[in-house]
C-alpha cells in the first residue's frame, strides 16, 4: 500500500499533469462531496503536496489523485480523523510501518462495532478539525441538534461549516437554513406519513424510500437554484 500513498516526488516530466478541476472530475464519482476547498485544506494540512506552476496554480499527478482517493477513503470508511491519517501516511511515505495495526484490513473485514455510530464532542471535533466555538454557533443556530452524543450527518454538517468558515461564512449566516430544511422536512412528511400509516413493513420502507428520493430531489433542486443565482449575480 505504500506506492498508492506515495508522493509524487521524482515524478517523470513527460506526465500529464492536472489541474484542480481534472481532479474533482476523477475523484468525484467516488467523492460526489468533494470541493477545491477541501483539497486546498488537505493541502495545508500536510497530507498532499501538490507542484505548482510559475503561476502559483495547484497541478496534480496521477500519483497525487491516488494519495487523494486514498486519504478519502481512510477518511469516509474508518471514520479516522485528519491527524490520524497524516500520521499514518507518513509512516507510509517514510518507508516504515503504519502505526495503526490492521487499519488496511478491508471494510468488509471489519466487525460492526469498530465503525462508530455516535461520537463525543471531542470525537466530532477531532474527526471535523473544527473548534469548539465553531461547534458552539452551529448548535446555538440550530444547524446541529445539541446533546451529548453525535452521529454522522452532525459531523458531514460540521465538516460542512469548517470549510464555509474559512472563507467567512459562519453558522450566524446559515440560520435560515435550518427553517428551510424543516421546512422541506414538513413537506415530505406530509406526503409519506399516509404511507408508513398503512401498517406493514413494506408500507414502511417504501416510505421511507420515498422520503429519501425526495430528500435527495430537493437537495439536487436547491444546488440548481443556488448555482442560477450566483451566476445572475456575476453578469
Amino acid at each position: 500500500m505504500g506506492s498508492v500513498a506515495a508522493r509524487s516526488e521524482g515524478t517523470g516530466a513527460s506526465e500529464k499533469l492536472l489541474s484542480i478541476g481534472q481532479v474533482l472530475t476523477r475523484l468525484k464519482p467516488s467523492f460526489p462531496d468533494l470541493t477545491p476547498s477541501k483539497l486546498r485544506f488537505l493541502e495545508e494540512q500536510g497530507l498532499i503536496h501538490p507542484q505548482r506552476t510559475e503561476s502559483g496554480y495547484r497541478k496534480f499527478t496521477s500519483a497525487d489523485v491516488e494519495r487523494i482517493r486514498f486519504i478519502l477513503s481512510l477518511q469516509r470508511d474508518r471514520y479516522l480523523p485528519l491527524k490520524v491519517i497524516k500520521a499514518y501516511v507518513d509512516d507510509l511515505d517514510a518507508g516504515n510501518t503504519p502505526s495503526i495495526a490492521g487499519l488496511l484490513a478491508p471494510v468488509d473485514s471489519l466487525p460492526a462495532s469498530s465503525v462508530p455510530s455516535f461520537f463525543s464532542r471531542e470525537e466530532l471535533l477531532s474527526r471535523t478539525g473544527a473548534t469548539g466555538a465553531l461547534l458552539t454557533d452551529a448548535v446555538s443556530f440550530g444547524l446541529i441538534d445539541n446533546g451529548r452524543r453525535f452521529d454522522q450527518q452532525d459531523a458531514r454538517v460540521l465538516e460542512l461549516l469548517v470549510e464555509l468558515a474559512r472563507c467567512g461564512i459562519e453558522p450566524r449566516h446559515l440560520r435560515a437554513y435550518r427553517a428551510m430544511a424543516d421546512r422541506e422536512a414538513g413537506l415530505i412528511a406530509s406526503l409519506t406519513d399516509s404511507l408508513s400509516r398503512r401498517g406493514g413493513a413494506d408500507a414502511q420502507a417504501h416510505a421511507e424510500k420515498l422520503a429519501s428520493d425526495l430528500a435527495d430531489c430537493l437537495t439536487s433542486l436547491h444546488a440548481a437554484v443556488l448555482k442560477l443565482s450566483v451566476q445572475r449575480h456575476a453578469q
